[in-house]
C-alpha cells in the first residue's frame, strides 16, 4: 500500500518534469526575408538559454539588428534583425549619354544603356544587378565615324594632297587654275553630317583680266590656311570668308579640351600675308579625381585626355566604375566605394566559439574556438582572408587516447591503466632481471593517439662466455 510520503514524493517529481518540459521551446518561427540557420533546423526541442541564429534570405542583406534569439522560460525572445533587399544603386554616369533603369536597381535588374545623337554604343547595351555590384561589361558611347568624301571641283589646285576620305573638322582650300576664278568658299568643312560646308566652290572661267584681278583686293590675302597640330581653331565667322583686304584681323581660339597659355589670338593681313599665329594652347587641368575610402587612384595624369583607375586596398573590393576620364569640364562619372569584403558563415563544427561574434564577418575578423569535452584538432583561431574565404576550416574536439604501452619484461613507475590521455607521460621503464633497456625511458601520448618518440624494449643482458 502506497504511503502518504511515497505519494508526496512521486507528485514532486512528476511537477519537476512537467516545469522542466515547459521550460523547453519547440522549432524557433519563421519571420519574413530571413532563414534559419541550417544546424538548428532538424532540431525540434531547445532548453531553456539555447540559442539560435538567423540569417537573410537570398538577395537581401542585414540592415539592423542582432541576429540571434534565445529560448526563455519555454518562448523565443523576439528577432530584431532586418533585412533589405539587395540594390546596386546608381550605375554612374555614362558619357555622351545616359542610362536608362529597368526598376529599382534590386538584384536580377537591368540597367541599359542609351547613347546622344552622333554616337553609337559599344559592348552590351545593358547591365545586370548582382550581389557584387552591377555586372557585365561597362557600355561605352564612342562618336560615330562620320567621313566626307573628296569633292570634285574643275579646274581647281587642292592645298591639302590627294586625300580621299576626310574625317569630320577637316578642311579643304582652294585655288582655281589660271583662266578661272573662284566661286565661293575657298575653305571648307567636313560637317558632321557627312557633308562640306559650305558647299564646295567652283572655278569657273575669267571673263578677262581685269575682272580676274578684282577677285582679291589689291595687298589682300586668300583665307587663312588650318594650323595643323597646334590645338586652335579659326573662329565660326571667318571660316566661310574666301578673301582679306589688307590689316583685316582673325582670331582663333583653343580646341575643346585646351586652355590658352600665352601669345595672341589674333593674325593680321599685312600687304597679301598672314602674320604668324602666336597663340599657344595647352590641355586643361583637371586636378585630383577624389578621395577614396580604403582605396586610391592610380593616375595616368591629370591633363585633358588623362585617366584615373581605382585601386581598393587588401579586403576590399570595388564597386562602381573603376575608370574615371579627365574631360574639357573636369573629371566624368563619380569616385566608386571600395566596400570591404565578407566572409560567409564558417563550416560547422562540434567545437565552441570562444567568443559569440556576429556576422557580417569582414577581413581580418577572427573567430576563436575551444572545446568543452576532448581535445581541439586544427587550428584555433581562423580568420577572414581579403578573398573573403576562411584561412582555414574550423577545428574540431576529439578524445585523444594511446593504448596501455605493450613492452615485454619492462615495468614503469606511473599507474598501469588501458588508456592514457593526450600529453600523458610515463616514464621510468624498468627491464625484469637479465634485460636491459634500450630506446627512451620517458614516452609520451601524442596527436596522433600514439607513444611518441616510441616504445623501448627491454633485451636479454648478453652473458659473457
Amino acid at each position: 500500500m502506497r504511503t502518504a510520503a511515497g505519494t508526496i514524493v512521486v507528485l514532486a517529481f512528476a511537477l519537476l518534469a512537467t516545469a522542466q518540459a515547459a521550460q523547453k521551446c519547440s522549432a524557433p518561427p519563421e519571420y519574413p526575408h530571413t532563414r534559419l540557420e541550417k544546424k538548428f533546423i532538424s532540431i525540434q526541442k531547445f532548453r531553456s538559454g539555447d540559442k539560435v541564429y538567423y540569417s537573410c534570405a537570398e538577395d537581401f542583406t542585414p540592415s539592423r539588428g542582432s541576429r540571434s534569439v534565445k529560448c526563455q522560460s519555454g518562448k523565443w525572445s523576439p528577432l530584431t534583425l532586418e533585412c533589405e533587399k539587395i540594390s546596386c544603386g546608381n550605375a554612374g554616369d555614362l558619357p555622351n549619354g545616359n542610362f536608362v533603369y529597368e526598376g529599382q536597381t534590386y538584384i536580377g535588374e537591368k540597367v541599359y544603356a542609351e547613347c546622344n545623337k552622333g554616337y553609337i554604343l559599344k559592348g552590351m547595351n545593358y547591365m545586370i544587378c548582382k550581389k557584387s555590384g552591377w555586372t557585365g561589361e561597362v557600355p561605352s558611347c564612342v562618336e560615330k565615324k562620320v567621313t566626307c568624301s573628296s569633292p570634285a571641283v574643275n579646274n581647281s589646285m587642292k592645298r591639302d594632297g590627294k586625300v580621299s576620305v576626310h574625317s569630320v573638322g577637316d578642311t579643304m582650300n582652294f585655288i582655281c587654275k589660271t583662266g578661272f576664278q573662284l566661286n565661293g568658299a575657298q575653305q571648307i568643312t567636313c560637317g558632321p553630317n557627312g557633308q562640306w560646308q559650305p558647299q564646295p566652290p567652283q572655278c569657273l572661267p575669267s571673263p578677262d583680266k581685269t575682272q580676274k584681278s578684282l577677285s582679291k583686293p589689291t595687298g589682300g590675302c586668300d583665307a587663312p590656311l588650318t594650323v595643323r597640330s597646334s590645338n586652335v581653331n579659326l573662329g565660326d565667322k571667318f571660316i566661310t570668308m574666301t578673301s582679306f583686304s589688307s590689316g583685316d584681323k582673325v582670331y582663333y581660339s583653343c580646341n575643346v579640351g585646351y586652355s590658352p597659355a600665352g601669345g595672341s589670338r589674333i593674325r593680321k593681313c599685312d600687304n597679301g600675308k598672314w602674320t604668324p599665329l602666336r597663340l599657344k594652347c595647352e590641355r586643361k587641368l583637371c586636378g585630383h579625381a577624389g578621395e577614396i575610402l580604403n582605396g586610391r587612384f592610380v593616375y595616368t595624369g591629370v591633363e585633358f585626355g588623362d585617366t584615373a583607375t581605382a585601386e581598393c586596398d587588401a579586403g576590399y573590393i570595388l564597386v562602381g566604375r573603376a575608370t574615371r576620364h579627365c574631360m574639357n569640364n573636369g573629371w566624368d562619372g563619380r569616385p566608386p566605394v571600395c566596400e570591404a569584403v565578407e566572409c560567409q558563415e564558417p563550416m560547422e563544427t562540434n567545437a565552441e566559439r570562444k567568443h559569440d561574434q556576429e556576422p557580417p564577418y569582414t577581413y581580418r575578423n577572427v573567430i576563436r574556438y575551444q572545446c568543452r569535452v576532448g581535445n581541439l584538432v586544427g587550428p584555433s583561431d581562423i580568420w577572414c582572408t581579403e578573398n573573403g574565404t576562411w584561412s582555414s576550416s574550423p577545428p574540431q574536439c576529439k578524445v585523444i587516447t594511446c593504448p596501455s604501452p605493450n613492452v615485454s619484461n619492462a615495468l614503469w613507475i606511473n599507474s598501469q591503466k588501458q588508456t592514457y590521455h593526450l600529453m600523458e607521460t610515463i616514464d621510468s621503464f624498468i627491464c625484469r632481471y637479465d634485460y636491459v633497456l634500450t630506446g627512451p625511458r620517458l614516452i609520451t601520448c601524442g596527436w596522433g593517439g600514439q607513444w611518441m618518440p616510441g616504445l623501448p624494449q627491454c633485451q636479454p643482458r648478453r652473458r659473457r662466455g
